[in-house]
């Protein structure tokens, strides 16, 4: 018996280094919906502080803020999407999703078993 064929595939977009990619994308989703960059890092089990670095990287190379966030206090801090991060994690999914499809029907074109 011969094991169901599979791939990865996973994107990520660079500029003259990294930028953005799956792990980027679940952080600033997870930081949506805690409202809350160090919440997001613990429940991804990812050092806050690399976390700061990837999101400044991206923000550097990028040329706008992902994050808009305000420091700790009586009420504690939080963070939330820019509007402008938001637009390009949509466009990430998105382009991901399609790439994804494509992929899928070229996969089942060359390895499916109509193709045997």
């Amino acid at each position: 018996m011969t094991n169901k064929l599979r791939y990865t595939l996973m994107l990520r977009v660079y500029g003259e280094e990294k930028i953005f990619g799956p792990g980027i994308a679940e952080l600033l989703e997870r930081v949506d919906e805690t409202h809350s960059l160090r919440k997001a890092t613990m429940d991804m089990g990812m050092a806050y502080s690399k976390a700061w670095r990837i999101v400044k990287t991206a923000e550097n190379a990028l040329g706008f803020a992902l994050l808009d966030s305000s420091v700790g206090g009586k009420g504690g801090g939080s963070a939330h999407l820019t509007e402008r991060g938001r637009r390009f994690l949509t466009a990430y999914r998105r382009f991901e999703s399609t790439v994804h499809a494509y992929a899928d029907e070229i996969f089942e074109e060359m390895f499916g078993e109509d193709s045997e």
